[in-house]
């Protein structure tokens, strides 16, 4: 199971105390006074940024981490732990050079050392983004501010897959072999680790020595709230500064609410539907596309999300320069039928598997089942926890999911593992030698016109033949106190507050 989707573990509703504050008001945090106090949906589930797969652990360890390069804003590749890079004329060697004078928070220095056990553990481990690694032959330090990484073929996208945070930061050999990295993380991020209330709190405070410069408020504090609602009521109230736990249903309403910002930003994560092809009659692409038509995706839209997302029939959004039109499932019972009929097939039942992590794809599921009655198919729907669902997942015991796939930039981290015969996250089984091949070219095509028509290629020949049934591109939504700046919200969903600046009464605080 790939990184990029999240397998987050929920943690029990927090209520901030409010009976000693009026609207607008910051409760008394003790040690936490000052901080920028920002509301998460959930719990980390451990503190080891190379092996957690819980969204709610990134929103924290990308203050306390860093890669070699990171995405800005466009999602381009830029400086990070890495000054500046090349490659070699033939494409198989990247030289990256190191900023000098970078620490650890424990004061220590980072040298090119400290890359190569990192991207070498995530290989030797095969943790979960070695497959990011893949093409890597070699790495090797040459000097202490030089990292040197070899390659099997030339490979676009492997500044992508060093910059995504998620499961590529450079770790600390000594907090990892001691143990204390997944309790007590040591970074060279903005901020640094200070503490865990379970069920509560992580406390993080400013790095001063932050290569970047240091941050201008005193630190963060996590809080886990996991009820929107509980969240927006208290940053309406001046509890916290931050939440990403917004209600999608009060997003109309929230516009035109001056006590917090919102932002409501087209994200890179898309919403999907997998039909087990290991199975009949979904091994019929004719079957597959007669369930395609029968789906009623603004429906499903306005049902998950309160019509702030964005519906799409493939992986990628449009705005993003990867993105390819694409329009033709749109609703028609009728052709589904002509379709079952071709096929020789009429199903009487699908076994829907949903989890309760995921509250939309509940949602999404009751919907389709509507969906799908004009055509004879009961939709039994199964909801389990998420770790049931992984586990029935990988043992192909289902006749169609739901799932959502999150953190993607590259085009190959929308395709690949999904849809290459094999690929790591092909729970669906889909083969199709055509696909495979535009894969393939995809990783090692440097031209990025000729990259981008062969990924088109692919996008459009996995959609007409029906491995995921895409449903939608969901909306970064977040809030925030208007004394916060320094913010922005990202179609990456990386949560940065290293620019953060908090203002009371017109002061920086």
């Amino acid at each position: 199971m790939d990184m990029r989707l999240v397998a987050a573990v929920l943690t029990a509703v927090i209520v901030l105390a409010s009976t000693a504050c009026s609207p607008g008001e910051r409760v008394d945090l003790g040690s936490d006074a000052g901080n920028l106090i920002a509301a998460i949906a959930g719990e980390p589930d451990q503190l080891d940024p190379q092996k957690t797969s819980a969204y709610f652990s990134f929103e924290v360890l990308e203050n306390v981490f860093d890669t070699l390069v990171e995405p800005d804003a466009d999602l381009t590749m830029r400086p990070a732990l890495a000054q500046s890079w090349e490659t070699s004329p033939d494409q198989l060697v990247w030289t990256f050079r190191l900023r000098r004078g970078v620490t650890f928070h424990d004061g220590s220095p980072l040298t090119a050392a400290d890359v190569v056990y990192s991207y070498r553990r995530v290989i030797d481990e095969k943790l979960a983004n070695a497959d990011k690694l893949s093409a890597v032959t070699d790495i090797g330090a040459p000097d202490e501010h030089t990292v040197r990484i070899t390659v099997a073929h030339p490979t676009p996208n492997l500044l992508t897959n060093l910059g995504g945070f998620k499961g590529m930061a450079i770790v600390q050999r000594r907090n990892v072999e001691d143990g204390q990295i997944a309790t007590h993380p040591v970074g060279t991020g903005p901020f640094a680790f200070v503490a865990r209330k379970s069920g509560d709190s992580i406390t993080l405070r400013a790095n001063a020595r932050y290569w970047a410069g240091a941050p201008k408020i005193p630190g963060v504090t996590f809080r886990f709230i996991s009820e929107p609602s509980t969240a927006l009521s208290a940053l309406q109230a001046g509890e916290i500064d931050w939440t990403d736990a917004v209600p999608a249903q009060r997003v109309g309403q929230l516009r035109n609410d001056d006590s917090l910002h919102l932002a409501v930003t087209p994200s890179n994560d898309y919403w999907y539907l997998a039909l087990n092809q290991a199975r009949a009659p979904w091994n019929d692409v004719r079957v597959r596309q007669a369930v395609a038509y029968a789906i009623d995706r603004p429906s499903i839209v306005q049902a998950t999300s309160y019509g702030t997302a964005q519906a799409n029939q493939l992986a990628i959004p449009e705005g993003n320069p990867w993105f390819v039109p694409y329009d033709r499932y749109r609703r028609d019972i009728e052709k589904s039928r002509r379709l079952l009929q071709q096929a020789g097939a009429a199903p009487k039942t699908m076994d829907v598997l949903v989890t309760t992590e995921y509250p939309q794809t509940v949602t999404a599921a009751q919907v389709i089942a509507d969906n799908l009655a004009p055509l004879g198919i009961t939709a039994n729907i199964r909801t389990v926890d998420f770790a049931t669902w992984l586990d029935e997942q990988n043992s192909g015991h289902f006749d169609m999911l739901m799932m959502g796939w999150l953190g993607n930039i590259d085009p190959d981290d929308f395709y690949y593992a999904q849809h290459h015969t094999g690929g790591a996250s092909n729970a669906q089984k889909f083969s199709d030698p055509r696909v495979d091949a535009l894969l393939d070219a995809g990783r090692t095509q440097t031209d990025r016109q000729a990259r981008k028509d062969d990924y088109a290629r692919a996008a459009t020949l996995i959609a007409d033949e029906v491995s995921y049934i895409y449903l939608y591109n969901p909306a970064v939504i977040q809030a925030w106190s208007p004394s916060l700046g320094g913010y922005e919200a990202r179609r990456d969903k990386a949560i940065r507050f290293r620019d953060a600046v908090l203002q009371a009464g017109g002061e920086n605080r």
